[in-house]
């Protein structure tokens, strides 16, 4: 275009630059005509007041404050303001007001002569509201005030109130909200779309979206899709899920449609509903969303997909949903990488999209997409992936400077106990909260490294760091490590004096300090914290008080508040089960767990702690009736085909319990130990040892307990020589020292095979005191082979060791009856006397038909004794006549 000498052309195309959002055109038009304004130029470049106002206008757009006052000083130079010109006025007010330069924008506001139009107010309004301090909102508050009580004709609209509102709710103040609805009642405003949207909006964040904020929503007479949008999201923000999805359907219904934030508001309710009906009203609402092009095609929308398929799980669906969209941001990108993150059969998959991601250049991860893979590489053991990532994170200045991707590396290097790493990661954080604080300590607590923990601790309080709960459930955790109560009363004494007991909504400190004092046997001190949260205890509370107790053997008071509370979890019930199961109490421990299985689903650790009943009864029943629960429930852990495998060989069906060990498709050391004592128990020597160096080929160490079951196999077979071998390799082999168990046993081999006098040197020969264990099995093998003077030897020593085991004394007082030795069983009665030692009556039971039939010496209240006692009379009478061929 030539240059031409009426300016009307060039203000008309900086306006239509303006009013296009072409904003940097526009400037440089301007600028680029101001610059030819020479003295040998018989014009000069004057933009008139409309084009003036629209350079204004897009200063404000852009957030270009210095562009603005440099505006600002050339309309006082050329002569604008001079006029009174209230646009540009206000368009200068504006670009301070959205800039935050309030006082600039005050200053504007207060020199202005007239302020009868509420644009005016409303442009003040808005820069306070922009501004999230507690003084801005009052000064938003005593301006909105002035404008109300102000003597000209000026009152706020709509727009004020559009303004004001969301304020109201961001900082929850429902009694200022409710003062603006009552004046929008008496003002007549009450059925403008915009003001009712902003009222429902209101409620729904002061929480109160069922009652107030849809009886503004039914008043609202012209209902847009804001509207509709409102009311759903607030009853989502509310709680009431149901009642956005019938809302949801009306709306369907209506004239109006729902748009791209519509679906992304009710997508995530679909997937808090039960998993079947979930999937089936995601499905729906795919389907709507694929029977319209603009909503099909809206990245937000496929976006909500996405992660609405990968919350249910359904992750095949999720990446077809991915793989068809047309163009894909970095909230496609993590919504994807989340999910497969999230599942853990994904885990591999989740690490390859990031790959991609990275490989596609288009899009750059953000500390979202970090913090999702990383997890993932930890639970994939992929030591080597995660310091990749970490080598990309220092490539990219920004990522380096990210607070939560630097909390997130402390928190993978910590699974793989790399404490140095871990530290150093920290110490590069520019920015360290609280989080990094915490995310250390735990890596610290979570590898042992408590002596470190506690200097990390001073630093963090010289610092000025302000520890939360978080901080002090991980102290607490070293303090349970250590065994060290004192600790635990400073840290106790510390949550007191900083409020932490007293600010916790939930009983988060309370319970972890309960549970610490109960776990280091300072019980006086669990029960009294257990008392001052009396108004507050939740669930875990009640449980942590039981299982201290359950753990510190005082049923009575853990059966006490097991029966007062009223609500029970599976935890509770596991507790008392156990606490039955483990102190002899059967009969109560099977009522327990039926009442369990009637108020709760049993886990693996509901069917651990009743097994030892099973074995306690010597029940088979029960044993298969727990294997077929378990069967069932497809329960797939070694611990507990371990415990299944020892209990059905303590009730004696060995042949079940070596089919159970050769079907688990994983064997520990728990599973060999066993199967190498079930066979022991049997007296089955070669089998045991069989699996035993079964174990040693497969490359798993041996530890004290599956040595002892095997040198007991050997005992009970008669192996004397496989039984020394395996003995002499505990040191020289495996590079363990011997237990006094394992001394045990071997004197028990011994004296089974006959060799008393070796057994008794091998015991004089001990580099430790032989223990009452060690005499007693020695004693017992001289009453077996009428070995007087070698058992008065032991019996001596024994009850040096042991006084008041009557059981000794018995077998000594038949060691001299069965040498006709009646003066030595006379003295042994009378020392028995002497130490008031008495013979606990013996019992024994068995299964009958799903019945037990318990029988105690002397009692004679059986209703079939006199069928049983003849019987055994005849069993008796056969055992003695000779045994003809």
């Amino acid at each position: 275009m030539p240059e031409p000498e009426d300016f009307k052309t060039w203000n008309t195309t900086i306006k239509n630059y303006c009013t296009s959002s072409k904003h940097q055109e526009a400037f440089s038009l301007f600028i680029s005509l101001r610059r030819t304004n020479s003295p040998s130029r018989d014009y000069e470049f004057r933009p008139d007041h409309q084009t003036f106002a629209a350079l204004l206008k897009s200063c404000a757009a852009i957030s270009a404050i210095a562009l603005g006052r440099s505006f600002h000083g050339f309309g006082v130079k050329i002569g604008h303001y001079n006029e009174l010109n209230q646009v540009l006025c206000k368009g200068l007010m504006n670009i301070y007001a959205k800039c935050g330069d309030l006082n600039d924008a005050q200053k504007m506001f207060d020199d202005m002569s007239q302020r009868d139009d509420p644009v005016t107010w409303n442009i003040l309004l808005s820069g306070y509201a922009g501004l999230r301090t507690r003084d801005h909102y009052t000064d938003l508050k005593n301006l909105l005030y002035e404008m109300h009580i102000c003597k000209e004709e000026t009152k706020p609209n709509e727009i004020t109130v559009a303004i004001v509102l969301p304020v109201c709710a961001r900082v929850r103040d429902l009694r200022s909200g409710k003062s603006i609805h009552a004046y929008v009642i008496k003002s007549g405003l009450v059925s403008q779309t915009l003001v009712g949207n902003s009222l429902v909006s209101m409620y729904a964040k002061c929480g109160f979206a069922h009652n107030d904020g849809f009886l503004v929503f039914s008043l609202i007479s012209c209902k847009d899709v804001v509207s509709w949008n409102s009311m759903i999201s607030g009853y989502i923000e509310n709680g009431f899920l149901s009642d956005s999805f019938k809302l949801f359907r009306q709306m369907l219904k209506g004239l109006t449609m729902p748009n791209y934030a519509t679906i992304a508001s009710i997508l995530p309710v679909c997937a808090f509903v039960e998993h079947d009906r979930s999937y089936f009203y995601g499905k729906e609402i795919h389907c709507y969303v694929l029977r319209r092009f603009e909503l099909a095609e809206e990245v937000s929308v496929c976006n909500s997909l996405v992660s609405f398929y990968s919350r249910i799980g359904r992750l095949e669906e999720a990446e077809m949903v991915f793989r068809r969209m047309k163009s894909r941001d970095l909230v496609s990108w993590n919504a994807i990488i989340a999910g497969y993150a999230s599942n853990g059969g994904g885990l591999q998959k989740a690490l390859d999209l990031f790959h991609e991601l990275v490989l596609t250049k288009l899009v750059k991860p953000d500390s979202v997409t970090l913090i999702s893979v990383l997890p993932a590489c930890a639970q994939l053991q992929n030591l080597k992936e995660g310091q990749k990532i970490h080598e990309y994170v220092l490539r990219d200045p920004e990522l380096r400077k990210d607070t939560a991707i630097g909390n997130a590396l402390i928190s993978f290097y910590s699974k793989f106990n790399e404490i140095e790493a871990a530290f150093r990661t920290f110490m590069m954080i520019p920015t360290k909260d609280l989080i990094s604080w915490n995310s250390v300590l735990d890596a610290y607590a979570e590898n042992g490294f408590g002596i470190q923990l506690v200097g990390l601790l001073h630093q963090m309080f010289n610092e000025g760091v302000r520890p939360d709960s978080i901080t002090i459930l991980t102290v607490l955790r070293v303090c349970v490590a250590a065994s060290s109560a004192e600790k635990i009363k400073e840290v106790h004494g510390f949550s007191v004096r900083s409020g932490l007991l007293l600010n916790d909504l939930e009983p988060t400190v309370g319970n972890a300090l309960l549970d610490a004092y109960s776990k280091c046997e300072n019980m006086e001190y669990a029960i009294k914290t257990f008392e001052s949260l009396l108004g507050k205890r939740n669930l875990i509370t009640n449980n942590a008080m039981i299982s201290g107790y359950v753990n510190h053997g005082s049923g009575e008071n853990a059966e006490m508040i097991f029966n007062k509370i009223s609500q029970k979890d599976l935890t509770t019930w596991n507790l008392m089960v156990r606490f039955h199961a483990e102190n002899n109490y059967p009969d109560q421990a099977i009522n327990l767990f039926h009442e369990l299985q009637r108020e709760v689903k049993p886990d693996m650790l509901s069917i651990m702690s009743f097994l030892p009943v099973c074995a306690c009864l010597a029940s088979l029943r029960f044993v298969k009736q727990c294997h077929g629960y378990v069967i069932r429930s497809c329960f797939e852990d070694v611990r507990l085909n371990g415990a299944l495998l020892d209990v059905y060989s303590k009730c004696g069906n060995i042949m079940s319990a070596y089919k159970l060990f050769e079907m688990s498709p994983q064997k520990d050391l728990v599973l060999f130990t066993a199967m190498v004592g079930g066979f022991a128990m049997h007296g089955m020597g070669d089998e045991a040892l069989q699996v035993f160096y079964e174990m040693l080929n497969s490359g798993i160490k041996p530890d004290h307990i599956i040595i002892t079951a095997a040198l007991s196999a050997c005992s009970h077979a008669g192996l004397i020589d496989q039984g020394w071998k395996i003995f002499e390799s505990i040191k020289r082999i495996h590079g363990i020292e011997p237990t006094m168990e394992n001394y045990a046993c071997l004197v028990d081999l011994l004296a089974r095979g006959g060799r008393l006098r070796d057994a008794y040197n091998f015991v004089i020969g001990m580099p430790f005191e032989a223990n009452a264990n060690i005499w007693g099995t020695l004693l017992g093998a001289c009453r077996k082979q009428h070995d007087l003077e070698l058992g008065r030897v032991v019996a001596d020593r024994l009850f040096e060791v042991e006084a008041n085991n009557i059981g000794n004394y018995v077998v000594m007082s038949n060691i001299y009856a069965a040498n006709a030795k009646w003066d030595g069983v006379k003295e042994v009665r009378r020392l028995m006397k002497d130490r008031d030692l008495r013979k606990p009556a013996g019992c024994s039971w068995i299964e009958v038909e799903k019945r037990r039939h318990v029988f105690v010496a002397a009692d004679t209240s059986h209703p079939e004794r006199t069928f049983i006692y003849s019987t055994l009379c005849v069993l008796d009478q056969q055992i003695k006549e000779p045994f003809c061929v």
